[in-house]
């Protein structure tokens, strides 16, 4: 598998916090990763700092071969990484079509382009009937889908979602189960911080733990979710045993 994302013992440090302390990892073209730990592990931070909201105090972060730590959010989207937010930041006042088109015009200079690109992110993301709405009439979960459809309209090769599934119903899960999938099928690779573990297992084919800033392992669902420092910091023992 080719590398696409290349992390080297990478830190941060806000005053005399250490957020995320000598993390390394690799991601591959293709890939579903999950980033996992409790709250206040380091991984939005982390998040933050592939996109450039944050710069790393030490190490390097390598996209296509290629160093981005050095350059800003705006060239970083330019390269082909994408973030959506917890809290979505949507344009309350415009259309939801327009909301995605202001992220299309990254790539497409002209309207019509950009239409085009937008229109297809929103078909992705099964909002394409509401495209004349407003977000303000959107439930919690469309407000999300809406957040990343205009990623979508980025065109990343590496798009990164932030507990896009919080406070999803099992029905609802399923259905952006699905969608991240398809989204993976169109050649993107995701990275996805979710608190949803039955999700995350069955969604991605590799896992990183974190905790307290640090990378406390990586692997496949099962090995991560079998190893002792994840069961006792995050996932519990009950977890273990209903695994069973």
């Amino acid at each position: 598998m080719k590398e696409i994302l290349h992390v080297e013992q990478v830190s941060k440090r806000f005053g005399g916090l250490v957020a995320v302390n000598q993390v390394s990892f690799t991601v591959g073209e293709g890939e579903i990763v999950g980033l996992i730990g409790p709250n206040g592990a380091g991984k939005t931070t982390m998040f933050n700092l592939l996109v450039s909201l944050y710069k790393p105090d030490k190490g390097e972060i390598q996209f296509k071969g290629e160093p981005v730590h050095i350059l800003s959010s705006h060239e970083i989207a330019e390269r082909g990484i994408t973030k959506t937010f917890q809290i979505t930041t949507l344009f309350d006042d415009m259309s939801i079509l327009d909301n995605v088109v202001v992220g299309a015009f990254l790539r497409s200079r002209k309207l019509t382009d950009a239409m085009v690109k937008a229109k297809e992110a929103l078909a992705a993301v099964g909002l394409a009937p509401n495209q004349t709405q407003t977000p303000r009439e959107l439930n919690h979960v469309d407000r999300a889908r809406l957040e990343i459809a205009r990623a979508l309209a980025t065109s990343p090769s590496l798009l990164l979602l932030d507990e896009v599934m919080a406070g999803l119903t099992p029905a609802e899960t399923k259905e952006a189960v699905d969608m991240i999938r398809h989204i993976r099928d169109r050649g993107i690779t995701l990275m996805v911080v979710e608190h949803n573990m039955r999700a995350v297992m069955s969604l991605c084919s590799r896992i990183i733990a974190f905790d307290s800033g640090m990378k406390v392992t990586e692997g496949s669902p099962a090995e991560v979710s079998r190893h002792p420092k994840v069961i006792q910091s995050y996932l519990g023992r009950g977890y273990e045993d209903a695994s069973r």
